[in-house]
């Protein structure tokens, strides 16, 4: 059943008599206001002068406002109803910028779906910016697909490129009623039973919303609409009415769906200064225009990768420096090569231990300091290095682990010079 505020959605204020009251439950003879539905929350306003809460569509197809006060007059009075036209007017830009979001996503997207829709609204649209940290839903509009496509960051920007292009071009949007067999037979017009229940709940026809006949693909002249979908909520008369479109992300809420999530007035203009500041503050950092800047990320990621090479061949050159001022020990029948290194870590001790190991001595043994002492043991074949480190931390606390070949600890108690002089007499 079609609702008188879909069908009129310019109309914020009008009179009505009181039909029924239970409570802060009130009925109208005539509203005008929108009940939540198919991912639109319900209008805000008032009844004679009474804060509305909420507003639900009851079985019979009547509005059911709940107030957020006791009402203050009395059934068969006509009251005054006033509906909140900023909130009215951000969903129906909301709810046409999702249809428009789908109709350029078929130019984009492949075995295309349609898989939901929602409006989560700030507590007030208008202020929005005016909060420092919104909470993490407020202001945000979803679009569930159903693509084989992967929407990466390429297909976001093409979308939001597209989706404010149809804006700028002033596409006319339009609603009429058709009977329902005609809709489910025209594969062109995306709708979803269980979103939009309350639109084919027991009709014969099915409101159709239209964007923009002529251009498929805004700036491509094409034959047919923009998007035709079945949809019993608000909408502007316009696609100008619905100004920028920013998108804010994207995420998988379920198998096969993928969710896109946009945004509209304030917070979309605020996204979009957060973007700019950061772009342009990039480019400072970087000295190149925002053009430039991932070229010049990808230069720096270069310079970042070599730095980090050459860094770790000084690492290595700086322990095998270290390896090379021991004195190898006998022990057992066993060579050791046991001493403290400093200002490296345990990752960087690796290739040169393994090396050492069956070259320099049988068990080459190092032990360091970071966050607290570690030990890394190498060993030829023949020997247990795992066996090595496992006696350290049961003498002086920790944990580790590895193989006879190679293993590490660390969390250890002791200094490094406590675990040197142990494993210098181990085997005695």
């Amino acid at each position: 059943m079609t609702q008188n505020a879909a069908a009129e959605p310019y109309t914020t204020r009008f009179s009505t008599d009181v039909a029924a009251i239970d409570g802060r439950a009130v009925r109208l003879e005539t509203s005008f206001f929108y009940a939540e539905s198919g991912g639109q929350p319900a209008d805000r306003g008032t009844i004679g002068g009474v804060p509305v809460a909420d507003v639900q569509q009851a079985e019979d197809g009547t509005h059911v406002h709940t107030l957020a006060a006791d009402p203050t007059f009395r059934e068969g009075q006509t009251v005054v109803c006033d509906i909140d036209w900023t909130f009215r007017m951000y969903c129906m830009r909301a709810h046409t910028a999702s249809h428009v979001l789908y109709g350029v996503a078929r130019e984009l997207l492949d075995d295309l779906g349609y898989g939901g829709f929602g409006i989560s609204a700030a507590s007030d649209p208008a202020e929005e910016s005016n909060s420092e940290e919104p909470a993490a839903d407020e202001g945000k509009v979803r679009v569930d697909f159903e693509t084989s496509t992967t929407v990466d960051d390429d297909v976001l920007v093409e979308l939001e490129r597209l989706v404010n292009l149809a804006v700028w071009e002033s596409r006319e949007v339009t609603w009429e009623e058709v009977s329902l067999d005609a809709v489910e037979k025209n594969e062109f017009v995306a709708f979803n039973t269980k979103t939009e229940e309350d639109v084919f709940a027991d009709a014969d026809t099915v409101r159709l919303v239209t964007i923009g006949e002529g251009d498929v693909t805004p700036g491509q002249p094409s034959e047919g609409p923009l998007d035709v979908a079945a949809c019993g909520g608000t909408h502007v008369r316009n696609t100008r009415e619905i100004g920028p479109v920013t998108v804010l992300d994207r995420s998988n809420p379920g198998e096969g769906l993928t969710r896109v999530e946009f945004a509209v007035g304030p917070r979309s203009i605020d996204r979009r200064a957060v973007e700019k500041r950061s772009a342009l503050a990039a480019g400072r950092t970087l000295g190149t225009s925002v053009d430039d800047v991932p070229a010049g990320i990808e230069r720096l990621q270069d310079e970042v990768s070599s730095l980090e090479s050459e860094l770790a061949d000084m690492r290595t050159t700086l322990v095998e420096s270290q390896l090379a001022a021991l004195d190898v020990v006998e022990r057992d029948g066993r060579t050791w090569l046991v001493g403290s290194v400093a200002d490296v870590g345990p990752n960087d001790l690796q290739s040169v231990v393994r090396a050492a190991a069956g070259d320099r001595a049988d068990v080459v043994a190092l032990v360091g300091e970071t966050d607290s002492t570690f030990v890394v043991v190498g060993a030829a074949d023949g020997h247990d290095a795992a066996a090595v480190v496992s006696s350290v931390t049961d003498e002086h606390g920790g944990g580790g682990g590895g193989s006879d070949r190679f293993a590490q600890g660390g969390g250890i108690g002791s200094a490094p010079a406590a675990v040197v002089a142990d494993l210098r007499g181990q085997g005695e």
